[in-house]
């Protein structure tokens, strides 16, 4: 279908006659300085270019007549100008000046045409690189921490952010928002391991910036979304070279060195044009666990320019490694961090003591990836088309393989059946009752023998292997109108993925510290007899948990109309998708593996696959609808309002299949969004304020529960949920270097309908009706202050997201949070055009410990918040980074 599409695309084009005009030219400031990113479009179209290093810029067009050019950056007044395309080249040379507003910036993302943020009728946020390059992101929430209607949790390290979208419940990671680059999903399918999108990226200083587009039209194009999509924007290479180097120091040995190179590939007349960018760090984290993080990435594109058009392919390779840290035991009174045996407070349970450690099955020798982490390796190919085949048609196509090996360690810290953390004498009467003596030794020897008073703490480990492949594609042909009243795009999405879900779990007892060391205790039964209770640190070899490998792919058509009529904008589009799965769920045995009687046996027994499966097969076909609409009021005004109807295909591992039954019942969850409001824009200030309504209908969710000692599917939830809230959004300028922003977001949310199926001891139960949403604050804000004039630089910021409730039940509710960022730096004028900036950031600058979720395996009957202690996750401590940043 798709090349009877192109051939008849292409057989219009040949009776189409058309000329070609160059547009090229420069951009500077007012004392002559190239502005490099600036966006420079032909209103009302699709063509257009960004500035490149010094300022310039150059493009083709089949455009005829008169045209109006427009260039805007953010902090300059836009430049526009009329040219005529008749066939002769156009040089423009434009000098901005200081004091436009932020909503000017063209958006690249959920749209078929070059539109600034004022003139779109969505809520729309974006981030340049330059201040992700000064910020120095501990992880990708500290990138979208700003975003306003966003909660972003990065207390697990730098990768698995939590992002939860306002109005909607805490599905963790991307649920609803998928992470793209270059316009194409990391992971086309979510759920199929219910691996966060960014385990398998990490963003770097090779992009223009990020995007996240909520609502509206986003629910259409490409990859679809039922709450907005997160697009970074890779930077191609131009005319000119660009060469980049960031040096980064942070406090517990972080040393990272970012890179980018861009320009012209071949001779003067060359069309062809590449950028290679990535990173090479060593990292302790931001928490010191005697495992560390370490590992490169390399991302480049080659950009082949036509007359009409450009033909891109973008690469990326990863191989990293990075720590992730879990919950663990706090206080119960005051949900602080609890002191471990040599004074320290304690940050995380994870030890280093556990790289290497391995065991026998029935299946072999297994040796845990704890020392991983959170480990990623592979990469992706994705061929980008962009084709004018006349003055009004544009053809479109994007196609990518991924292709990852992925696995996921977690440590779940202080999850025992006993008071967590107890000191060994109470333990071993706890575990051992009647016991005639008990021997306990640090591993290794370390530290001999075991004061009786040292406190230890049980905890499970889970190793979740999961590699994935991904293939992808969009195409879409785009028309405009000989009146320029309207943009026609039709398009299709077509992904398959393919994943696998292997678990191993076992349990360990270790000492309560920091960096822990493993604990092996024997003891003497009633009779006397020696009992091995733990070995290697290990006191149950539990085994494989899950062997399930699962495949989905998706079919989807769109056709949306983007119409401008004088002071009005609408945009309408429809999207039809259908989707397939199958799941393989393989069958877990336990055998006796060691045959030494001293073992327990937990030690002595171990859990693999038997080879059998059970195979389940999901389908569902579901449509969504936009309709939005955009009034200039007047010159600094516009209005707006926006509706949609979209749905989410539910997470494949939550229908897991029943013996004997092929097909399973499997529909899409059903979305409903609106939003009505107003954004402002002056050379001053700049600004948005909005009411929007969330509604979700039927959604499937599974609650994890630490069951018996091990990590298992708890309940299967049937959940609908709604909210009403309020955004708005500031920036104000109050001289050309010096400026304010601020965002506030109120949202009344609550649980209209869940019934849940227990899992573990039958039935269906109704729960949590008429309670707000877990982990979802009402209050979400920030504020921040930023420096510039060109030399000197300086921020300040101070985002908070306000109380909410650990889950769903509403027993305990979690303090609100206030982090601030403070940074600063000075940029050397070196020869030419080079440029050399110092500065220096600091995360979490007063150090504050909120807490980011509670214990989220506590099941479906919620956490409680009696007890001597309270599982949960603090923020990330404070740190400090120190960077260089040399342009050439």
């Amino acid at each position: 279908m798709k090349k009877s599409l192109l051939a008849f695309a292409l057989f219009i084009s040949a009776f189409t006659a058309f000329s070609q005009t160059q547009i090229s030219g420069k951009v500077t400031d007012a004392s002559g300085m190239p502005i490099m990113g600036t966006n420079v479009i032909i209103k009302g179209s699709t063509s257009g270019a960004i500035t490149d290093f010094d300022g310039k810029f150059t493009f083709t067009t089949t455009l005829s007549g008169e045209h109006i050019i427009q260039i805007s950056y953010v902090g300059f007044e836009t430049f526009e100008k009329t040219i005529n395309c008749d066939g002769s080249p156009v040089t423009i040379d434009a000098v901005l000046t200081e004091g436009g507003n932020a909503l000017d910036t063209v958006v690249l993302t959920a749209s078929s045409t070059f539109r600034s943020q004022k003139d779109t009728p969505m809520s729309i946020s974006s981030v340049k690189q330059k201040e992700i390059t000064k910020l120095s992101a501990n992880s990708q929430a500290d990138i979208l921490r700003s975003i306003p209607g966003i909660t972003a949790e990065g207390g697990g390290g730098e990768t698995a952010t939590n992002l939860f979208v306002r109005g909607l419940p805490s599905g963790g990671q991307y649920v609803f928002n998928p992470l793209q680059y270059d316009g194409m999903p990391l992971m086309s399918t979510f759920g199929l391991n219910s691996s966060a999108h960014d385990v398998y990226a990490r963003p770097d200083i090779g992009f223009k910036g990020v995007e996240f587009v909520r609502g509206g039209a986003a629910v259409l194009y490409g990859a679809g979304s039922v709450a907005g999509i997160i697009n970074y924007t890779s930077k191609t290479g131009d005319t000119n070279e660009e060469n980049i180097i960031n040096l980064e120091y942070g406090t517990n040995g972080r040393l990272k060195t970012d890179f980018y190179t861009g320009g012209k590939l071949g001779g003067e007349d060359s069309n062809t044009y590449y950028a290679l960018t990535g990173f090479v760090r060593k990292d302790n984290g931001p928490i010191d666990t005697g495992l560390d993080t370490r590992g490169f990435q390399l991302r480049a594109n080659i950009k082949k320019k036509f007359d009409n058009g450009s033909f891109t392919i973008h690469g990326q390779f990863i191989n990293d490694r990075a720590q992730f840290f879990m919950p663990l035991p706090l206080d119960g009174g005051s949900r602080e961090r609890l002191a471990g045996n040599d004074g320290d407070d304690v940050e995380s349970l994870l030890s280093g003591e556990l790289a290497n450690t391995s065991f026998l099955t029935p299946g072999g020798a297994y040796e845990s990836p704890i020392d991983d982490g959170v480990y990623t390796k592979g990469g992706y190919l994705l061929a980008d088309f962009d084709y004018n085949l006349s003055d009004n048609l544009r053809f479109k196509s994007k196609v990518k393989y991924a292709n990852y090996q992925h696995n996921f360690a977690l440590y779940v810290g202080g999850d025992g059946n006993y008071g967590n953390p107890i000191t060994i004498s109470d333990y071993i009467e706890a575990v051992a009752p009647g016991n005639t003596g008990f021997s306990a030794t640090y591993q290794g020897g370390s530290g001999g023998e075991i004061n009786g008073n040292d406190l230890v703490v049980e905890n499970l480990h889970i190793d979740r292997l999961r590699p994935m492949t991904d293939y992808s594609g969009e195409a879409s042909l785009i028309l405009n109108s000989d009146n320029g009243n309207h943009t026609y795009t039709v398009g299709t999405f077509l992904a398959r993925t393919e994943a696998e879900d292997v678990n191993y779990q076992y349990r360990v007892l270790s000492e309560f510290n920091n960096n822990p060391r493993l604990v092996n205790l024997n003891y003497a039964d009633a009779t006397g007899g020696n009992v091995v209770y733990s070995t290697g640190g290990l006191y149950n070899r539990i085994g494989m948990t899950s062997n399930n490998f699962l495949e989905q792919s998706r079919t989807a058509f769109y056709i949306t109309d983007e119409m401008v009529f004088d002071k009005w904008r609408f945009d309408v589009g429809l999207r039809i998708e259908s989707t397939k799965g199958t799941f393989r769920k393989g069958n877990v045995t336990e055998s006796q593996v060691y045959t030494d009687g001293d073992l327990t046996s937990e030690l002595q027994n171990v859990r693999f696959s038997d080879g059998t499966f059970t195979t389940g097969e999901i389908e569902a076909t579901d449509w969504a609808l936009s309709l939005a609409g955009l009034y200039e009021l007047t010159e600094v005004t516009n209005l707006y309002a926006n509706f949609s109807r979209g749905f989410f295909f539910p997470q494949q591992r939550g229908f897991a299949p029943t013996p004997g039954i092929r097909e399973t019942n499997y529909e899409a969850e059903t979305i409903i969004q609106g939003e009505v409001g107003a954004k402002f824009g002056t050379s001053k200030f700049s600004g948005s304020a909005a009411v929007y309504y969330v509604g979700l209908s039927d959604r499937i969710r599974i609650d994890q529960a630490i069951v018996s000692g091990e990590l298992v599917d708890q309940g299967r939830s049937e959940q609908s949920t709604k909210t009403i809230g309020l955004e708005a959004t500031g920036n104000y300028r109050f001289t050309d270097y010096l400026s304010a922003n601020a965002t506030i977001t109120y949202q009344d949310h609550e649980i209209s309908t869940n019934q849940t199926e227990d899992l573990v001891n039958g039935g269906i139960v109704t729960i949590n009706e008429g309670n707000e949403i877990g982990r979802q604050p009402n209050i979400l804000g920030s504020i921040g202050l930023n420096y510039d004039n060109r030399k000197l630089d300086a921020n300040f910021t101070l985002n908070h997201t306000g109380a909410k409730f650990t889950d769903d039940s509403n027993n305990v509710e979690l303090d609100a949070i206030t982090i601030a960022r403070i940074g600063a730096g000075y940029t050397f004028e070196t020869e030419g055009n080079n440029s050399l900036r110092v500065g220096f950031s600091v995360f979490n600058l007063f150090d504050s410990a909120g807490l980011t979720e509670g214990n989220p395996r506590a099941g479906i009957s919620g956490q409680s918040g009696d007890g001597d202690f309270f599982v949960g996750r603090p923020i990330l401590p404070r740190r400090f980074f120190l960077t260089t940043t040399f342009n050439f």
